[in-house]
C-alpha cells in the first residue's frame, strides 16, 4: 500500500486511494473473508510439528504464484502510476482487512 500511495498523483489523484479502498473492501468481503476463514478452519485441524508449508492447500499455493507473476508483468509491461498505485493500494487494503479474521481467531484462542 505504501508504494502504491506512492504511485498516486499528488492532491486530486490521491482521491485513487478511495477508489482503492471501496475495490478492496468488496474484494476482502466477497473473496478473501471466504478464503481466510476456509484456511483459519484448515489450521484449526492441525497438530503440532505440522509443516508451515501445509497451512495453505496446493490450491491456494497455487493462486499465490499466480499473484506473484500477475505483479511481475504488471509491473514489466505498465509504468507505474496511478493506475498501478490504484491496484497495489487495492490489493494492500483487501489482504490487511480480512486479515481481521485471523487476528480475532487469535484473540478467541488466548482469551478463552
Amino acid at each position: 500500500m505504501v508504494r502504491g500511495w506512492g504511485w498516486l498523483a499528488p492532491g486530486k489523484g490521491r482521491l485513487l486511494f478511495l477508489v482503492a479502498g471501496l475495490f478492496g473492501t468488496v474484494k476482502a468481503l466477497f473473496i478473501l473473508d471466504n478464503v481466510a476463514r476456509r484456511i483459519l478452519r484448515r489450521i484449526i485441524l492441525f497438530r503440532d510439528n505440522t509443516c508451515l508449508g501445509a497451512i495453505y492447500s496446493w490450491q491456494t499455493w497455487t493462486v499465490v504464484v499466480m499473484m506473484l507473476l500477475a505483479g511481475v508483468v504488471i509491473r514489466t509491461f505498465v509504468q507505474p502510476g496511478p493506475f498501478i498505485g490504484t491496484v497495489y493500494c487495492a490489493v494492500g487494503w483487501s489482504l490487511c482487512l480480512s486479515s481481521r479474521l485471523g487476528w480475532q481467531q487469535w484473540y478467541r484462542q488466548v482469551h478463552t
